[in-house]
């Protein structure tokens, strides 16, 4: 069983959504699971996961939210080299290109990425599924 924290912002609510399909599926295979809003996140929270999910909208032009969650980025660059790290997001406009970005970022830090998973405005009937499968395969 691994220890699993799930980290995001959200602010229309989509990717908060997000966060709790993938911590049902996670949860489901026995993995003990935290959410926390990037907000109440701390350092501690991304040394001590076994697997670190991150989760951010697209915002601007497509990027990660960039009052909390791009500096509680910055702050744990260091931490993550080596670690299992998951990403997702959702986003409006474009094609959820930021997730690939993010994604080379978190490798350039020498994480070791698991899965990424992005979802276009809310999770829907499909989408949810995606995202509980994506939890139950971390």
């Amino acid at each position: 069983m691994a220890k699993v924290n799930i980290i995001y912002w959200s602010g229309t609510g989509n990717t908060e959504q997000m966060a709790n399909l993938i911590a049902k599926g996670a949860l489901g295979t026995g993995h003990s699971v935290n959410v926390l809003n990037v907000s109440n996140a701390t350092v501690v929270n991304a040394k001590e996961a076994d697997i670190l999910v991150l989760g951010s909208p697209a915002m601007g032009a497509e990027v990660i939210e960039e009052y909390e969650m791009e500096p509680y980025i910055n702050e744990i660059e260091s931490f993550v080299k080596g670690k299992k790290v998951a990403l997702f997001g959702s986003y409006g406009w474009g094609g959820g290109e930021f997730m690939a970005e993010w994604t080379n970022r978190m490798k350039s830090y020498g994480a070791n990425i698991v899965g990424s998973i992005t979802v276009q405005y809310a999770p829907e009937s499909d989408e949810s599924m995606r995202c509980i499968e994506f939890g139950a395969k971390l």
